[in-house]
């Protein structure tokens, strides 16, 4: 059982208590569940913090809201622009925020009150330059859906080896939600627009440079399900990008590994092999046809590295086999796993 932490416990010093945070908080359409999100964020322990609402084009009545909510508070900035995804909105709230440290909230989520202080307290405690708490994963009607990822008992500072490790094995949360991030950390970088698991594509980048991440076991954010909210869809006629994307980041981050953690090559492999395999699990099988080149990429992939699939220790005897099947029969497969799940 995580310890509790108590507001104040350590004393914050006046000094410390100077420290702006930004949390900056993406909005599109979400009318229905903004307020509660904005409310946990105005409640949070420690008072210095300015709130960016970025309203990212809504059409709903949300953009009439963020415009009411900045009258409660005045830490409240609001801005308005064209919709470009939730990417575009935090790109421009890094821009114009002036906290030396920034959060981000997604619009539907809420946060504990208590939030910032901890993590800008483990910060402080041991000079990281970002700070992670736990999550909990909520559905509408408010039950607690199983654990992605699972907050250390105690206190723990994590390497960048160590980390990219956990993220590797999806072990580690590698979104910046549940973090507190030094703001020079993001001087030169943004989120890739246009592109869905963009924490994770920046959070790989940052870790060869930072000494390493600070953990918390307290459950510090609240990630709510809703119904059409979830960009991993199981639909028969829709393929998420995400499944794309996903193998992207991965051929981006074994070239990281490469470079700083080479200990790491075998992990990364598998970590490569494993979103293949996710994408061909997914990918309808209209889909599969000799003119979508991403789909042959990747069958021509699995044809290449058949070897490596049959020595990667960090693959379970089901994932070998999958993605060997797929390598010679990948229709067929497809076809029997679709049917398997309708059957379910």
């Amino acid at each position: 059982m995580a310890k509790e932490f108590t507001v104040g416990n350590e004393g914050a010093d006046v000094k410390k208590q100077q420290d702006l945070i930004s949390v900056i908080i993406p909005v599109y359409n979400i009318k229905e569940y903004l307020e509660r999100c904005v409310d946990s964020v105005l409640a949070q322990t420690w008072k210095n913090l300015e709130v960016l609402l970025v309203d990212d084009g809504s059409e709903d009545g949300t953009e009439i809201l963020v415009d009411k909510l900045q009258k409660r508070d005045g830490r409240i900035r609001i801005f308005h622009k064209e919709n470009g995804g939730s990417s575009s909105a935090r790109n421009l709230g890094i821009r114009k925020a002036k906290g030396v440290y920034l959060g981000f909230v997604d619009s539907d989520d809420y946060i504990e009150p208590f939030m910032y202080e901890r993590l800008y307290q483990a910060i402080q405690e041991t000079g990281m330059q970002i700070a992670q708490g736990g999550r909990r994963e909520i559905d509408e009607q408010g039950d607690f859906l199983p654990d992605i990822c699972i907050p250390p008992d105690e206190q723990r500072i994590y390497d960048g080896e160590n980390f990219m490790r956990e993220l590797l094995l999806h072990k580690g949360d590698c979104s910046f939600c549940t973090k507190l991030t030094d703001a020079s950390l993001f001087e030169n970088r943004k989120f890739p627009e246009g592109k869905l698991n963009e924490d994770f594509h920046v959070l790989v980048q940052m870790l060869a440079g930072i000494e390493g991440i600070v953990s918390v076991p307290e459950r510090v954010y609240n990630v709510f399900y809703k119904r059409g909210s979830n960009t991993r869809t199981d639909s028969e006629t829709e393929f998420s990008r995400v499944y794309t994307d996903n193998v992207d980041n991965a051929d981006m981050v074994a070239e990281i590994v490469k470079e700083h953690y080479p200990e790491l090559v075998g992990t990364a492999v598998r970590f490569g092999l494993y979103q293949r395999l996710d994408y061909m699990l997914h990918i309808p099988v209209w889909d599969m046809k000799k003119d979508n080149k991403e789909y042959c990429d990747i069958i021509r992939y699995l044809k290449k590295n058949r070897g490596e699939i049959r020595r990667n220790r960090e693959l379970t005897k089901k994932q070998k086999l999958y993605l060997l099947l797929f390598s010679v029969m990948p229709v067929l497969i497809r076809r029997g796993h679709r049917l398997m799940k309708l059957r379910r």
